[in-house]
């Protein structure tokens, strides 16, 4: 005669309970030891104390802009170029002109040719030079390699440190101008 359930019940349901918590005890052992050896392999070699994972650390720490790929195996910047773009360094003031120091700064850069090495390759090395204090802190702020091309950098730049109020200084100032009849429009703009 056929049970009346689906399955066929255990018998000795504390049995078979028993021997599969074992079994998951021992899986989760297994596991934890092959972690420790994954963590062996990777240089850790000796077990951690709850201090060592809440000091900070230097390791994982890079830089938002993701190095280009140069052709060249010898690219190097000189400690005179970059002494030469820190001199006038970017802090982000309210006083400062963002387009004005990109200007300048490109006009720097583009005083070196490197056969093999794209400009907006020297562009992206060299920007982080140029920045000091808060402009430097608002750089590393972004995600790792978040910034690729040299115009997703001045794009970031500009959003960052272009004043909302230079902005709207702007507009009011386009809505508003005048020109008087004897006046062209470079004349009335100036």
């Amino acid at each position: 005669m056929r049970s009346p359930f689906a399955y066929e019940p255990d018998p000795e349901i504390e049995r078979t309970f028993r021997l599969r918590r074992k079994k998951r005890r021992l899986e989760r052992r297994r596991k934890a030891q092959e972690e420790s050896v994954k963590m062996d392999a990777g240089g850790e070699g000796q077990r951690r104390t709850l201090r060592d994972f809440i000091t900070p650390g230097v390791q994982g720490i890079s830089s938002s802009i993701a190095r280009l790929t140069v052709e060249v195996n010898n690219f190097e910047l000189s400690p005179a170029l970059i002494s030469m773009i820190q001199q006038s360094q970017f802090d982000g003031s309210p006083m400062e002109d963002p387009n004005l120091y990109l200007s300048i700064f490109l006009e720097v850069c583009n005083t070196l040719k490197l056969n093999g090495v794209s400009t907006y390759a020297i562009h992206l090395r060299l920007f982080p030079f140029s920045l000091k204090d808060k402009a430097r802190a608002c750089l590393y702020s972004l995600p790792p390699n978040s910034i690729r091309t040299w115009e997703e950098l001045t794009r970031a730049f500009l959003a960052k440190f272009f004043p909302l109020s230079k902005t709207a200084k702007h507009q009011n100032q386009i809505t508003t101008s005048t020109m008087r009849e004897d006046e062209s429009l470079y004349e009335s703009w100036e």
